[in-house]
C-alpha cells in the first residue's frame, strides 16, 4: 500500500472514530454481539481461511509452537465470540466521572473517562487478536485500525469482514474497524508514523517488532513487550503446589508471553524439588538449561548461558537456577526480567510480602500461575495486549485502558484575578 493509499484509509477511519465515539453504548454493545454471532455461524468459513495461512506457514519452517499461535479452530473462534459477549457486558466506560469537587469559587471540577480515538495495533500471527483488539476499542468508544502480520492474513481478512458487516449492521460506520492488507515492511513503517491519524499505538510481536517501533514510530505507543516471565520456588513452598504451578505455568501453552521461561529454586527444597520437576518437565518435551548448582540434581540438565536468563524462549526451553533467599530472587529478577509477569510460590506470608512490594513487574502473582496474566482470565473480558511500561497503562489492557481522561469545568461566570 502506498503511503498515499495508506492515508487515505486512516482519514476515513479517524471520521469513523469520532462517529464511534458519540455513539451510544447500546449500538456499540449491538456491534460487539452481532460480531459473535458472526463468528459463531460462520466458524467454518474463518478455520478454512485460516488453513491457507497455516499451510503457508508450515512450507516456510515455522516452528510448532508459533503455528499454534496462529491456529485456529472451532474451539478458539467460539473462545472469540465469547469473549466478545463478555466485553460487550462490562460496564461502559465512557462518560465515567473519575473524581470530582468543587472550588471555593464555585467551579465545579470533575475528571471524565473519553475515548482515546484511533487505536492502531500492529501485531504478528495470532488472528485472535484481531476480533479481541476490535472488540476493546468498540466497547470504549475508539476505532479499530489494524495491521497484523503476512503470516495470518487470509484469517485477519476473513475476521476483519465479518467486524465490518457487523457494525454496519448496528449503525456504525464500516471504516470504525479496518484492517492494513498490505503487510509489507515498508508499510509497517508507515504505520508506525502515522501521526495525526492514530492516536495510540500498540504493538504485540517479538523483538523485531518492538525493535523497528524504537527506530521508526511517531505515533505515540503503549508498549507490549518481552515475557521473560519468572517463578520463584521459595524454601517454605508447599512442593506439590509449586510443582503443579511451575509445569502449568511452562506447559499449558509455550508461545505466549505470560509462560514462565526462568525458574529460581530456594536451595534449601532443591533436593526434594528439582528431580521431580525435571522429569515432568522433560516428559512433557522441554529442554531444561540450568546452573552449575541445579545441574548436580538434574544432571541431563544443558549448561545455562547468562543470557539464556534474559530471553523468552516462546517454546519449549526453560532455564532453572538456583537462589539461596528471597533477597538473592528479587536481584536475579531486577537484573534480568523483561517487567511482564512474575510468580512466588511460598507458605511464608511475610516472604510474599516482600516480594510483592520489591518486584517491579506489570503482575506479581503469590501461589499461581503466570498464565492468569490475561485480560479474560482477570476479568477484563479481553485484552488488547498486556503492557510492560508504566505509562499510561501497565499490565493487561482492557477497556478502561484504551481511555483517557478530560478535565471538566462547570462554571457561573467565575473570572480569575
Amino acid at each position: 500500500m502506498t503511503s498515499p493509499a495508506l492515508e487515505q484509509l486512516a482519514g476515513r477511519v479517524r471520521s469513523a472514530a469520532r462517529v464511534v465515539a458519540r455513539a451510544p453504548s447500546s449500538v456499540r454493545d449491538d456491534a460487539l454481539r452481532l460480531v459473535a454471532d458472526l463468528l459463531e455461524e460462520e466458524w467454518a468459513t474463518l478455520v478454512e481461511a485460516n488453513q491457507v495461512d497455516l499451510e503457508r506457514a508450515e512450507a516456510s519452517g515455522m516452528v510448532e509452537a508459533a503455528r499454534d499461535r496462529l491456529r485456529l479452530t472451532e474451539d478458539r473462534v467460539r473462545a472469540m465470540a465469547a469473549g466478545l459477549r463478555k466485553v460487550a457486558g462490562l460496564p461502559d466506560p465512557v462518560g465515567e466521572v473519575t473524581e470530582g469537587w468543587v472550588r471555593p469559587n464555585g467551579l465545579r471540577v470533575s475528571r471524565v473517562r473519553v475515548p482515546l480515538g484511533v487505536v492502531g495495533v500492529i501485531y504478528e500471527n495470532r488472528p485472535n487478536v484481531t476480533s479481541d483488539a476490535a472488540g476493546l476499542c468498540l466497547k470504549s468508544g475508539n476505532a479499530a485500525f489494524l495491521r497484523g502480520s503476512s503470516s495470518a492474513i487470509d484469517s485477519n481478512r476473513a475476521i476483519v469482514a465479518l467486524l465490518r458487516r457487523a457494525v454496519v449492521k448496528a449503525g456504525l460506520p464500516e471504516d470504525a474497524v479496518a484492517l492494513v492488507e498490505d503487510t509489507s515492511h515498508e508499510t509497517a513503517t508507515a504505520f508506525m508514523r502515522l501521526r495525526g491519524y492514530i492516536d495510540c499505538l500498540i504493538p504485540r510481536g517479538g523483538q523485531a517488532l518492538i525493535a523497528s517501533l524504537f527506530e521508526h514510530a511517531t505515533v505515540p505507543y503503549v508498549l507490549d513487550g518481552d515475557g521473560n516471565c519468572h517463578m520463584y520456588i521459595d524454601g517454605a513452598a508447599d512442593l506439590a503446589m509449586a510443582h503443579e504451578l511451575a509445569v502449568n505455568a511452562k506447559t499449558h501453552r509455550f508461545g505466549v508471553c505470560n509462560a514462565v521461561e526462568t525458574m529460581l529454586v530456594h536451595s534449601a527444597v532443591a533436593a526434594d524439588f528439582l528431580p521431580r520437576l525435571a522429569d515432568s518437565l522433560t516428559a512433557a518435551g522441554v529442554e531444561i538449561r540450568a546452573d552449575e548448582r541445579v545441574r548436580v540434581y538434574v544432571p541431563s540438565a544443558v549448561p545455562a548461558l547468562e543470557s539464556d536468563f534474559s530471553t523468552e524462549f516462546l517454546g519449549p526451553v526453560v532455564a532453572i537456577g538456583m537462589v539461596d533467599d528471597v533477597g538473592e530472587a528479587i536481584e536475579h529478577i531486577a537484573e534480568y526480567s523483561s517487567g511482564h509477569s512474575e510468580a512466588i510460590v511460598t507458605s511464608d506470608v511475610a516472604v510474599a510480602d516482600r516480594f510483592v512490594a520489591e518486584v517491579d513487574g506489570a503482575a506479581v502473582l503469590v501461589n499461581a500461575s503466570t498464565r492468569f496474566v490475561d485480560g479474560e482470565e482477570l476479568g477484563l473480558g479481553a485484552e488488547v495486549g498486556i503492557s510492560t511500561q508504566k505509562l499510561h497503562a501497565r499490565g493487561p489492557m482492557g477497556v478502561k485502558e484504551l481511555t483517557t481522561l478530560k478535565w471538566i469545568v462547570r462554571g457561573d461566570g467565575q473570572v480569575r484575578r
